[in-house]
Order: C-alpha cells, then structure tokens, then sequence
C-alpha cells in the first residue's frame, strides 16, 4: 500500500515546494511506501528532475499535468482571484484529485509553502468516517475581525468551523459517489460567487457538516497574536508572511533548516536578502486590500448567505 501525497505547484513555486518535499522525505517511516504527486501545468524539465531528485527507495515522486480542457470552466475573473489580489489555476488542483485518481479511497493533499515536521502517514491513518475530508481551523484569521465578519455574514458559516485548504486529507471515494467536482462546478458557473479564497470558501461550504476537524498542529500557521504549537506536524506559511521574504516569521527555523539541505538555499536566502522594505509595506497592504473586498461582498445580494437565505442553493 502506498500513501499517496498531492502538491499543486506552478513553476514558479518549485524552490519552495522543494524545501516542502525535502522536509516530508526527511520525516518519512522507512518501513512505508509514499507516492508523492506534483499536479501541474507548467513545470520545465529542469525543475522535475529538481524535485524527483528529492525522492528516495520508499518516497517516489511524480508528476501529472493538468490539461487544459479539465479546468477550462474556472475563468480568470475577479470572483475566483485568490485573496482577491490575482488569479492562479493552481489552488483548483486540489479539487479534482478524487477524480483523476480512482485508484485512492483517500489521500493527503498539501500546499507548497508548508514544512512537514512529522511522519505524515500519520496524517493518512486519520478515520475519515463519512466526513468529506479532514482539515484544521484556519487559525490565522481568528483575530482578524474583517475576516471573521466575512465568514459569519458573506458565507454564513461558523469562523469557529471555517477550515483552510492548505492541508487535506480526502475522502476521495466520498468525493466521487457522490459527485462533488460536478457539484462545485455547477455552483461555480451559475452564482459566480466573490469569494476571498475561492477553493477555500467552496470547500467549507460544499463539506459544511462533513468536514472532520484535525488537531491544528497538522496546519500550524505564523501568527502574530498566539504563541506558537510546540510540536508542529505540519507547519504552513499561509498569507503573506513567508519565510523567504519577511525576518522572524513563527516557525521560520523549521523552513530554513530544510531549505539548507536543498540546491535552492542560497537562491532562497539571496531572494530574503534582496526583499526590501518597501515590498513588505505592500505585502502588509495586499493584506489590507484583501479585507476590504469584506464590504463589497457583505453588500452583495448575490453572496452566499443571499442565495442560501432565499433556499435557492443546494449545498
């Protein structure tokens, strides 16, 4: 039996999903079998051979293009934007996973800016039940009072239930019975929701009920108002405050301890270095321009708790 592990990456984000994969193999049961997928569009050949080399006897890493025609419903419109700042077809991966792999009845999807601190067949021996998929609160946004206001009155869900789609471990029998990508892409080409974080959103409120919740340190998250989880399982640099372009980041020592034993770490550290000052004012308020978009959708007769308040959506 092989524990099969998922990334969505775009080439762009091979260094760090590098430093991600060195971590996961590091922390790997010797006595187990993972398979480890990267889903892409557009990974050169340099960067595969990059990441494959990462690999070991046990650990075997592949790669599976995403074709064109899969996501060709998901449009680059305003709605889908992640953090409402850009568009990227990559956070849309996750979804399609039970369905380009019949093989799995489960599997663990992962971001690439995470560091895996722990066996993750560990996070594979979860009971999903019949819950849709297991994940951890989103912690990052619990003191963030723009965010929790959009949760509460945009999508009408509960802050406190609200998970992130960083770390997923997928129900993917579950997925395919019962028809959830044909689901969520009815939602998506009819309501045109704005959302924040669209595969996010879509994965809280189609899972609503059915999500297990995990212990957070399986997605333990920077976080300038908590002290941070002593044993992290799984650390993920959420939002903007990345390792690689901000000083003294929480769990910055886990990162930076991978990316040493990988060829990127000298290009990771040079690009810390060059980040300046001004580029982390705007990050600070790329995350002020996210949180605005709360008024816009808050006045939406079409937002989420809209549609679901006149009964007129089947979640």
């Amino acid at each position: 039996m092989t524990i099969p592990v998922f990334y969505s990456i775009s080439d762009d984000f091979t260094k760090y999903a590098a430093v991600s994969l060195n971590s996961l193999v590091k922390h790997a049961d010797s006595e187990k079998d993972y398979t480890v997928y990267f889903l892409n569009q557009d990974l050169t050949p340099e960067h595969k051979e990059d990441l494959a080399a990462l690999g070991n006897e046990n650990v075997h890493v592949k790669f599976f293009h995403i074709d064109d025609e899969l996501v060709k419903p998901i449009k680059n419109r305003k709605e889908n934007y992640l953090r409402a700042d850009f568009f990227t077809m990559s956070i849309f991966y996750r979804l399609f996973i039970p369905d380009l792999f019949p093989q799995y009845d489960k599997a663990i999807y992962i971001d690439s800016d995470t560091i895996v601190n722990d066996d993750i067949s560990k996070l594979y021996a979860t009971n999903l039940e019949n819950n849709l998929f297991g994940a951890c609160t989103d912690l990052s946004i619990q003191y963030v009072e723009k965010m929790v206001t959009y949760i509460r009155d945009v999508l009408a869900l509960d802050p406190k239930k609200y998970i992130n789609s960083g770390m997923l471990v997928l129900n993917c029998k579950a997925f395919r019975e019962e028809h959830f990508i044909d689901h969520f892409m009815d939602l998506l080409e009819k309501y045109h929701f704005d959302c924040i974080a669209p595969d996010q959103d879509y994965l809280n409120e189609i899972g609503e009920g059915r999500i297990l919740h995990l212990n957070p340190r399986w997605d333990a998250m920077p976080n300038e108002n908590t002290a941070p989880i002593s044993n992290p399982g799984l650390i993920h640099y959420n939002l903007f405050f990345k390792p690689w372009h901000f000083k003294n980041v929480q769990y910055e020592k886990y990162f930076w301890k991978s990316a040493q034993e990988t060829k990127f770490y000298d290009e990771l550290k040079q690009e810390l270095d060059n980040y300046t000052d001004l580029q982390r004012q705007e990050d600070r308020e790329k995350l002020n321009y996210m949180l605005e978009k709360e008024d816009k959708t808050f006045n939406d007769p079409h937002n989420w708790a809209q549609i679901k308040k006149q009964g007129s959506v089947t979640l």
